[in-house]
């Protein structure tokens, strides 16, 4: 079948698994346009900024788990993406960002709304590409979708020129792809499961402690089974919200600079930590000399660049989470069952309490409302049921300190980059993700 690029790039969409994109239209993307009118089945949500086309796929993609996709023109349309798409890139999320480009022959000319996008966002995407024959684009693209969505989730850029949408060729769909430099490991060593086995085991005062990567990996039922096994109290980094039910006693609340009393106590005290999908940002740790002084570390990742590349780790575990948290299990089942895991945890997870009776999160009641007991009485209201997006300051903090969070993909926010302006979009993406849903965007006066 000869196809022209434009349809080539919305039939790979197709191929994709992709029914909506977020965009916004251009000179140099005008030939996609004109074809989306032949492909219904394909929707097309137009925003007012490109900005906000990344951050609505971004919320789409938090929400629903699969890639997010938007759509921008060249030379500034292209610019405009670059903080959603370093937004992404912060809190490993997984999309595809398609730009318009000039026609080839004048690349390199200075041409009108010409700009090097792929130079530009080479330190804030997983990977990219530009598009120079019509014959690479499908393979291009299903190489885009491949690399945004394993591993280490992340953006990826798709730059194409114009004379590329507009060229011919016969259209071949690659049914696989593969890359020789590109080969992320899933499945965990098994040796290094059982030293990390070794080190739980030894265990008088064990934290686990959830990050980004437990959502990004469907692990969340799989770490909530294996904690409740360990009778091990769980905190979470921000980006782990919902990956641990927050109404479960072991639940202890978020650690680090706006963490609980209990859950920063318990980091300094614990002397076992088992981090998962956790990267150990400098608002996890504060003094990186000072955290968990007393702790060996398990620290599970699927990206080998993030283990011990901030804290000491004595057992670090390349995997991914879900793969790990099944293989420890499987471990613990058949070589530890007998041990009495709550009776050897006992008396830690009565300091952890008493520790959180001592100081709950709170603030000083009076006459006037505060904006915590709005979001107290959000989840009240929704019954912690809600989607909640958020923009970045103290309403992130409050949304994360005073709703509590029973699903994974419920609490979607800039972590890593910490945007203003990214809820009220990355809410219109959750609510496309889920229509029959409710969507909730906690803002502050700045991000307005």
């Amino acid at each position: 079948m000869v196809c022209t690029g434009a349809r080539i790039f919305l039939e790979s969409l197709k191929r994709e698994g992709v029914d909506l994109f977020f965009g916004y239209p251009g000179g140099a993307v005008i030939d996609i346009y004109n074809e989306l009118s032949s492909h219904p089945d394909i929707r097309h949500i137009l925003v007012r900024h490109e900005q906000g086309a990344v951050h609505a796929a971004d919320g789409y993609a938090r929400a629903s788990g699969k890639v997010g996709v938007c759509l921008a023109t060249s030379g500034p349309g292209a610019t405009n993406t670059v903080t959603g798409i370093a937004t992404a890139y912060s809190d490993s999320i997984p999309l595809v960002i398609f730009t318009g480009q000039v026609s080839t022959p004048l690349i390199g000319n200075d041409a009108f709304q010409e700009v090097d996008i792929v130079g530009i966002t080479r330190p804030c995407t997983k990977h990219n590409f530009l598009v120079k024959d019509v014959k690479d684009l499908a393979l291009t693209i299903r190489k885009a979708f491949y690399l945004a969505r394993s591993g280490r989730p992340g953006p990826v850029l798709v730059d194409i020129p114009k004379n590329i949408q507009q060229a011919t060729c016969d259209y071949v769909w690659p049914e696989n792809v593969s890359m020789r430099s590109y080969c992320p490991t899933y499945r965990a060593n098994l040796n290094q499961l059982r030293r990390a086995m070794d080190v739980l085991v030894t265990s008088r005062k064990l934290l686990v402690m959830a990050g980004g990567g437990v959502i990004m990996a469907d692990a969340a039922e799989e770490l909530t089974m294996l904690a409740r096994r360990l009778h091990a109290p769980v905190t979470s980094t921000l980006m782990g919200l919902g990956a641990f039910p927050g109404d479960d006693p072991q639940w202890i609340g978020m650690l680090g600079m706006h963490g609980t009393y209990a859950a920063n106590r318990a980091v300094t005290q614990a002397d076992v930590i088992l981090a998962v999908g956790a990267r150990f940002d400098d608002r996890v740790t504060g003094k990186l000399s000072t955290f968990a002084p007393n702790a060996r570390i398990v620290h599970i990742d699927i990206d080998p660049t993030t283990l011990r590349k901030n804290v000491r780790v004595e057992v670090p575990v390349v995997s991914d989470a879900l793969s790990a948290l099944q293989g420890l299990r499987a471990i613990l089942e058949s070589g530890h069952a007998e041990k009495d895991w709550e009776g050897a945890h006992a008396e830690w997870n009565a300091q952890v309490r008493e520790w959180q009776e001592r100081q709950p999160l709170s603030w000083a009641r009076g006459e006037t409302l505060k904006p915590q007991q709005v979001v107290e009485a959000l989840y009240r209201m929704t019954e912690g049921k809600a989607v909640i997006t958020t923009e970045v300051g103290q309403n992130q903090m409050w949304a994360a300190q005073f709703y509590k969070y029973h699903r994974p993909r419920t609490y979607l926010t800039s972590g890593g980059l910490g945007t203003m302006g990214y809820g009220l979009p990355a809410a219109i993406g959750a609510q496309l993700a889920f229509p029959d849903r409710l969507v909730v965007d906690v803002a502050g006066d700045g991000s307005i």
